[in-house]
């Protein structure tokens, strides 16, 4: 990578430490600045890093130590810091979605000219997913034929001091956990070119259970069960759920089916877990013993990726379909028909097998 990519991040909650943990001691990058709406976290956060400077937004995305702006702010904030930083010329790595809405995220990409936009989750390039895609790219349960996604909870209001945003445009079960799974199933099924969803706002209200505000009720703005089938380009068909509405669920995260066998793959929300087997005419499921992926990987390994291989594993393009894919469920669950989508961007190679002493070495 040459000299240390310098990198600025905006917005250092909860999930800030993770991608601290990653990029911070890697010689291939330098924390050279932090911004925060809290002055004093900023500054707290930068004293960790020799050389980093606590700064507002406005400097941070305009100072030329810093090549790459990680964008960790809520989603309804996700478009304004990208565009400003793309206009300063700056490459932007963002936490999902890549913006609250589908038109904003349209103009962050068409802001981006010759500089990157990327995306979480990057998840999808941990040893559980890029497992599972090395089995199927490989044959090992015949030709993809349908898939099933769930993720099911009773909100995160029961344990999030601030749980707000999650019941905002922007927030919900879909766009919240969404990402994670229709990342992993465009990295394993393809780009997709379909949907019909179907969805559901049981409560008008929530009630916070934990921190300060414990008791407090806050509206609900969106929909918080959405179901839908997905129609893959290359002819698999995917169904989801995602629920803010149930109290858990038993059902698999992520399933794959083949003309010959059926892959259970982890949970995408973390980058490692085991992937198992099941072929025609077996009794058991069995482990998958080849693997594939970045072993032991942490939030901001997306980053890491791209300024090593430029292969584009956690790309705005991917993100943006994503989030087509998020709002035509949406749209669909309201119109009560098909919606045919406009974005399909390509696969992405597989990440090959690469033990964890290799990329934090590079």
């Amino acid at each position: 990578m040459g000299e240390p990519h310098g990198i600025g991040i905006v917005g250092l909650g909860v999930i800030s430490a993770q991608y601290l943990e990653t990029l911070g001691a890697h010689p291939g990058v330098r924390i050279a600045a932090t911004a925060d709406l809290d002055a004093v976290r900023a500054e707290a956060v930068a004293a960790q890093h020799p050389g980093c400077r606590a700064l507002s937004v406005d400097e941070l995305v305009a100072d030329p130590e810093v090549q790459t702006v990680i964008n960790l702010t809520i989603p309804a904030a996700h478009a304004q810091v990208a565009l400003a930083a793309l206009a300063a010329g700056a490459s932007v790595f963002g936490e999902k979605p890549l913006a609250a809405t589908l038109p904003d995220a349209r103009r962050v990409m068409a802001a981006a000219g010759q500089v990157w936009v990327g995306c979480a989750p990057d998840t999808v390039l941990g040893t559980g997913v890029q497992t599972a895609r090395a089995v199927i790219d490989a044959g090992g349960i015949g030709a993809p034929v349908a898939a099933s996604a769930t993720w099911v909870s009773a909100g995160h209001e029961s344990w999030h001091p601030h749980p707000d945003f999650y019941y905002r445009e922007g927030g919900g079960p879909l766009l919240d956990m969404g990402p994670y799974y229709l990342t992993t199933l465009f990295h394993l099924l393809g780009p997709v070119a379909r949907v019909v969803g179907a969805s559901s706002r049981p409560r008008s209200s929530r009630t916070i259970g934990s921190g300060p505000r414990a008791g407090e009720t806050i509206p609900v703005e969106i929909d918080t069960h959405v179901t839908g089938v997905l129609e893959h380009v290359g002819g698999a068909v995917s169904t989801v759920t995602f629920s803010f509405d149930g109290a858990a669920t038993e059902a698999s995260p992520l399933e794959i089916h083949g003309e010959s066998g059926t892959l259970s793959v982890p949970d995408p929300n973390l980058f490692d877990g085991e992937v198992r087997v099941r072929r025609s005419g077996d009794d058991v499921w069995s482990p998958v013993a080849e693997r594939a992926g970045y072993e032991k990987a942490g939030r901001g390994i997306g980053v890491l990726d791209h300024l090593a291989t430029g292969a584009g594993r956690a790309s705005g393009e991917i993100a943006l379909h994503v989030l087509e894919i998020m709002t035509a469920l949406g749209e669909s669950a309201h119109l009560g028909r098909r919606i045919d989508l406009t974005t399909a961007p390509g696969r992405p190679p597989l990440v090959p097998f690469t033990p964890q002493a290799s990329w934090r070495q590079r």
